[in-house]
């Protein structure tokens, strides 16, 4: 048990809210509403938290009115889920879980994220605009969802915000200022993408160890295409146009920013494609000769197929070789099938060897299907969706339920998979280990791709499972084939490629999961 923090004083080591949290190490102070940013040990639950610290006197009226509205609006937002801010465990108010002797007027309570500080991505140097477009398009979904619950996420202090292992922006430290407002969000977006280009915050009350964005004789800040000049014009006019309050051609919400990210987003997978194309350099020889030369990509798949021909290529060679001694012995020895005797070699098979002239190949044999035996139905389904949430969880249930009428479906997307994320789907879980050989998916989204994954647990990290089969999906029953007949307990279906629906949105929905072990 840590010192109980007074008097405002606040180390590593000291405890707060009544004795349950252990400070464990400070990420920021947001001064404009005296917050300070904390990761800490929750001792009841035996976890880590993120915790704003509300720092001021109880006697100062004003300060302690201010706070609450702060906690209110924290309170409201426990109540909404995205992946791109953290979860509201808990709020802390005077009287309740906080004293006075604490110098604490609240307390946000929120769960951990874990990754990097915004402030720490930006020390070194900028970030590259097609990645930061693609961060500020996360974040800027979270507050697009938000607004249109009404909320206000207060993401205006690059100390709360934190860079998730799987790249994505997070807002760590909830908490609003008490006047914060809708536009505000909006504006902090145009200040984050600012601030990943150049290095330099736009917005006042930035931390010191940033430097702030200069501004030219009229009061306006410089775009940064004029501090960095790789940052495409789009970019830098989104930037400006969104921290800018006067003037025309300002944009002022989420969505307006979203739309212009989108078309950054497909102008630069269009060069990107131009650019796969442009490795292939023409080089003219002396003689008028024209070779393509092109890097070398390094594939582990393509290498196991190239080895496994190889590996085929060797064996024939080597009955072939076998096959033709013989008959030159035969040749030189003048043996028949009455005299002397018969030395008998396996004969290679017809896909391997060409007979001799004038004999018939065996008839092929054709591969069976392998059989299946009677649909094993899993314990448990749960969404599958590292490193985010959302997705209709609470629906992942009504794939096995037997009944075509109801489905789960994904969240619907701007734009498709990898872009966003890499993908989303189902973990199912048998209650003994079983041999799977197919799956058959009833689904509603034709054009989208999924892949059979296995898992040696219920909740692994996508680079510890082991993909065993791939598919297309069509409208209706579709059945996938896995490439061996599997031995496991924990599958997944993993959505790789989303389908797309009548308005230009990307989503899939499952109708039925059939499971059929190996017969």
């Amino acid at each position: 048990m840590g010192i109980r923090a007074q008097g405002g004083s606040l180390a590593p080591g000291r405890v707060v809210g009544d004795g349950r949290y252990r400070l464990l190490a400070q990420f920021g102070v947001d001064e404009r509403a005296a917050a300070h940013l904390w990761r800490a040990r929750d001792g009841q639950l035996k976890r880590d938290v993120a915790l704003t610290l509300l720092v001021g006197d109880p006697a100062d009226a004003e300060a302690a009115r201010l706070a609450r509205r702060t906690l209110e609006r924290a309170a409201h937002a426990s109540k909404f889920g995205h992946g791109g801010v953290a979860r509201v465990l808990d709020v802390l108010s005077l009287g309740s879980g906080v004293t006075s002797s604490e110098g604490l007027l609240g307390v946000v309570v929120a769960e951990w994220t874990k990754g990097s500080d915004l402030v720490d991505l930006v020390a070194q140097r900028p970030v590259a605009p097609a990645a930061a477009a693609r961060m500020v398009q996360a974040l800027a979904e979270a507050v697009d969802h938000a607004h249109q619950n009404g909320l206000v996420l207060g993401l205006d202090h690059p100390q709360r915000l934190r860079l998730t292992p799987d790249g994505a922006l997070k807002l760590a430290f909830p908490g609003p200022l008490p006047e914060a407002t809708l536009r505000d969000d909006v504006k902090a977006l145009g200040a984050v993408l600012y601030l990943l280009l150049t290095g330099r915050w736009a917005l006042p009350g930035g931390p010191a160890a940033i430097p702030a964005a200069p501004h030219a004789p009229t009061g306006r800040v410089i775009p940064p295409r004029s501090l960095v000049p790789t940052v495409p014009v789009e970019l830098s006019s989104l930037a400006v146009r969104t921290i800018e309050d006067g003037g025309h051609g300002g944009i002022r919400t989420s969505a307006a920013i979203l739309r212009v990210l989108d078309q950054v987003a497909e102008a630069e997978e269009r060069t990107q494609l131009i650019k796969a194309v442009g490795e292939e350099e023409a080089v003219a020889e002396p003689d008028g000769t024209v070779w393509t030369t092109k890097k070398p990509v390094k594939d582990v798949a393509r290498r196991k197929k190239l080895a496994f021909g190889v590996t085929v290529l060797v064996v024939a060679t080597v009955v072939i070789l076998a096959w033709g001694g013989m008959m030159l012995i035969n040749l030189f020895q003048g043996e028949s099938k009455s005299s002397g005797p018969q030395i008998n070699v396996a004969a290679p098979s017809s896909s391997q060897v060409t007979p001799p002239s004038g004999e018939q190949p065996p008839p092929a044999q054709q591969k069976p299907s392998p059989a299946v035996g009677a649909a094993v139905k899993p314990s448990a389904v749960t969404v599958f969706n590292p490193g985010n949430k959302g997705d209709s969880p609470g629906r992942a249930k009504n794939t096995t339920d037997g009944d075509a009428g109801t489905s789960w479906k994904t969240d619907q997307y701007n734009k498709q998979f990898p872009v966003l994320k890499d993908g989303v789907g189902l973990v199912v879980t048998f209650k003994d280990p079983i041999t799977l050989s197919q799956i058959k998916i009833d689904s509603a989204s034709p054009g989208s791709k999924v892949e059979i994954r296995s898992a040696d647990k219920k909740n692994p990290k996508l680079d510890e499972t082991k993909v065993v089969g791939t598919g297309d999906l069509a409208a209706g029953e579709s059945t996938i084939a896995l490439q061996q007949p599997q031995q496991g307990q924990y599958f997944i279906i993993w959505i790789t490629q989303l389908g797309e629906d009548d308005g230009g949105k990307f989503v899939t929905e499952l109708k039925e999961l059939t499971f059929l072990p190996a017969g």
